[in-house]
């Protein structure tokens, strides 16, 4: 018999209740042993496959977990989602992934659509502020981790990075090759960004006549790097950066492309340049970039197994995992191939 056989097929053919056949699917200690081989031997004849899914939905719970990024295009965030991916095979649930694009009304759009959804359990990289939509969503038995941000455990778990002293990694490093005219590019108003630009300006601080202008860039992109880097390629040389600390690679390899472009500005002698992140692209740039390495895998890896620790201890515990970042030096700052 086909497979779309339904429980009350299988109860008609075993002559039993069909609540008997959810207690042998779901309790099998409450039948007798004589009655569960009978419901056993119609399963098998009938070819009976049990929906999982229906049946998680009426419990209230799926096998699914929504992550939300803030640019899936950014291979950060693609390299945390498959790591995610890879820990929650392991557990038999799945990652879906919803792209924010750095916009809270997509977010929020996101979060609603994951909580109709049922989803066992939320990552998120938040835009903006959302703790009153966690407190929500952990009312409704939704527990929330957030990833590449620092959160407050009184509410949920967290797993990121420690980017202030990510941010104190690359200006320093900047500065300890003599550079003391330092540019800052990124976009202070995305929270991970702002803590790179405060961890930079202690370094500069540490300094004497150093300096570091903040170039606000149109987004993460490397479009919006190319044109941070074509507005330096225009100034009078002596008008320029010594240095430029980028706050994501993407942006660095935009700036990289608008000044090797013309040839007018060569990395590292006249520009030294550093991103974050260290993406499988930095070091294959046309002039390998040095970049603030962020353990991916870890991020995507922790954020799991702490969505995990909120279920089973029912939404009371929670843990805060900062992870340490790491220079990685290449050519585009005049260090030695990595």
């Amino acid at each position: 018999m086909s497979q779309t056989a339904s429980i009350k097929d299988v109860a008609n053919h075993a002559q039993v209740a069909v609540g008997t056949v959810s207690n042998v699917l779901n309790y099998p200690d409450r039948v007798s042993q004589k009655t569960k081989d009978r419901v056993l031997k119609s399963i098998a004849e009938l070819g009976f496959v049990r929906n999982d899914a229906a049946r998680q939905l009426r419990a209230g719970q799926s096998r699914t977990i929504g992550l939300i990024v803030l640019d899936v295009g950014n291979p950060f965030f693609s390299s945390v989602a498959r790591a995610a991916e890879d820990a929650a095979t392991v557990l038999g649930s799945v990652v879906l992934v919803g792209d924010s694009g750095q916009d809270a009304s997509r977010e929020a759009h996101y979060m609603d659509l994951f909580q109709e959804q049922r989803v066992q359990g939320l990552l998120l990289s938040p835009v903006g502020d959302v703790e009153a939509r966690i407190d929500t969503l952990r009312e409704r038995g939704v527990p929330t981790v957030l990833v590449d941000q620092l959160a407050d455990t009184d509410r949920c778990s967290s797993v990121s990075v420690d980017d202030q002293e990510g941010g104190y990694l690359a200006a320093r490093h900047l500065l300890d090759l003599g550079r003391r005219r330092l540019a800052f590019v990124g976009t202070p108003s995305i929270r991970q960004v702002s803590s790179r630009l405060e961890g930079a300006q202690r370094a500069v601080a540490e300094v004497p006549e150093s300096t570091m202008e903040v170039l606000d860039s149109a987004g993460q992109t490397v479009l919006a790097g190319r044109q941070v880097g074509n507005a330096l390629v225009e100034r009078d040389p002596a008008e320029r950066p010594e240095a430029v600390f980028c706050s994501n690679d993407l942006l660095a390899l935009g700036v990289m492309q608008s000044l090797t472009m013309l040839r007018t500005v060569r990395i590292p002698e006249d520009i030294a340049l550093i991103g974050y992140d260290d993406i499988d692209f930095a070091i294959s740039a046309v002039v390998p970039l040095s970049s603030i390495r962020q353990p991916t895998e870890a991020l995507g890896r922790t954020a799991i197994e702490l969505l995990a620790e909120e279920q089973e201890s029912g939404g009371t515990k929670h843990r805060a995992v900062v992870f340490t970042p790491e220079l990685v030096v290449r050519q585009s700052t005049a260090g030695s191939p990595n």
